[in-house]
């Protein structure tokens, strides 16, 4: 592993947030080694609590925050389950928790008592096939289910709608790839007068006004699909299918830089403290947001490649396709600690971290699942499977003491211990 430091900020800001990987989950946008003396258990269907019931030895519904840490090596048991529409034609933002709400894109949309599991609300064709979960202040935004050119923003505790735009039929299917308190950030195309769309902008709505403020054609053959993105401050950062990272002024539109990288939107990238870190190659690479400069890289073994990478608490975390995890100072490129020894098991590509304790998701792999690492040194505690048998993706995000998990059509609630 090699270190390359260019420059290193003077201070530390809040967390940014993160966005998707994968084909899959592009297409449905329309538009993402048992460790030595550790033992990894699968919990089966009737060991998860399938029926939504509480188990013995476990936490049920309702059963407060007071839950036992397992054995080492030994995985808990499902709090609770229910079945979704949500399948492998999703992306990274499918799933998220506000307050004390789970939120599953899909046909119906739904939100979900993150404590209980019970249906809080369902709206049927309220959300567009492979819709990203885009949260701005307390809202969520949409592209609206009727294909009427509008954006919508839903109260998720309630699911109702509380705000619309006013964008008059100028746009084609305008998409959501960013939010703040003042703007959302989509990406339409531009509608012909024989109504035919050749071209596309990326613009900004205002959330008072329901109108575009600002609006800026781009390149010439790049495609209103496959964007990774993240709203910092004053920059909105995305990725695209022609491999570029370009940063925008989120005030005026205007283009701060943009540069070419290995890899394009199928990864995360991760905004923090006036800097963009994305993967690339073989290079975790950070860049200032300001003006492109690079700040530092992070180089793993020849042949092997970075995963998106993601920061929880002021810490950036990324495994690679040798089987091994990360963790990473985000201002200086120094490594905090890296685990090498996962040959023997799916690694994650999605985290959430509670405490101590890190959890990550994993994909294509039978035998994968959510699995728990300690944050201060990367070793594997342990990993939930359903017992399943199935390959698609799996989705882990935290709420509290709980975590919501997503698989293969099915919902869960874990304690995050």
């Amino acid at each position: 592993m090699t270190t390359r430091n260019v420059r290193r900020p003077d201070g530390h800001a809040a967390d940014g947030p993160v966005s998707r990987r994968r084909l899959l989950g592009m297409a449905g946008a329309g538009l993402g080694l048992l460790l030595a003396g550790a033992v990894t258990t699968a919990c089966g269907p009737e060991q998860a609590g399938a029926s939504g019931k509480p188990e013995p030895g476990g936490s049920g519904k309702g059963a407060g925050d007071a839950f036992a840490t397992p054995p080492a090596g030994s995985a808990p048991r499902a709090l609770w389950q229910e079945k979704t529409t949500v399948g492998t034609l999703g992306n990274h933002e499918v799933l998220a928790v506000v307050g004390n709400v789970v939120l599953v894109a899909g046909d119906p949309l739904t939100g979900r008592d993150l404590t209980t599991g019970e249906e809080l609300w369902s709206l049927p064709g309220a959300a567009q096939p492979g819709a990203r979960l885009i949260m701005g202040g307390d809202t969520l935004y949409l592209a609206s289910g009727q294909y009427d050119g509008d954006l919508v923003g839903l109260d998720p505790a309630t699911g109702k709608e509380t705000w619309r735009s006013r964008l008059d039929g100028r746009y084609a299917q305008p998409r959501p790839i960013g939010a703040d308190t003042e703007r959302v950030y989509v990406v339409a195309g531009i509608l012909e007068k024989d109504l035919s769309s050749r071209t596309n902008v990326i613009a900004a709505v205002d959330v008072r006004t329901g109108k575009a403020v600002w609006s800026e054609k781009r390149d010439a053959g790049t495609e209103e699909s496959g964007i990774t993105s993240a709203v910092l401050g004053d920059h909105l950062v995305y990725t695209d299918h022609r491999k570029n990272l370009t940063v925008r002024d989120t005030a005026t539109g205007r283009q701060l830089w943009s540069k070419k990288i290995s890899r394009s939107n199928f990864e995360r990238i991760a905004v923090h403290d006036g800097a963009v870190c994305v993967a690339d190659g073989r290079h975790l690479r950070s860049f200032a947001l300001s003006d492109g400069a690079e700040r530092w890289a992070v180089r793993t073994e020849e042949f092997d490649t970075f995963n998106g990478p993601s920061v929880l608490d002021g810490v950036l975390y990324a495994s690679d396709s040798a089987h091994a995890l990360w963790a990473v100072d985000p201002a200086t490129g120094e490594r905090r600690w890296h685990n090498p020894d996962l040959r023997e098991v799916s690694v994650p590509l999605q985290f959430a971290k509670v405490g101590d304790t890190l959890y990550g998701a994993t994909e294509f792999d039978e035998n994968g699942g959510v699995q728990a690492y300690d944050a201060r040194d990367g070793k594997l505690r342990w990993t939930f499977n359903d017992g399943k048998g199935s390959i698609e993706q799996w989705y882990v995000v935290s709420g509290g003491k709980r975590l919501a998990a997503l698989h293969d059509r099915r919902l869960l609630a874990l304690p995050a211990v």
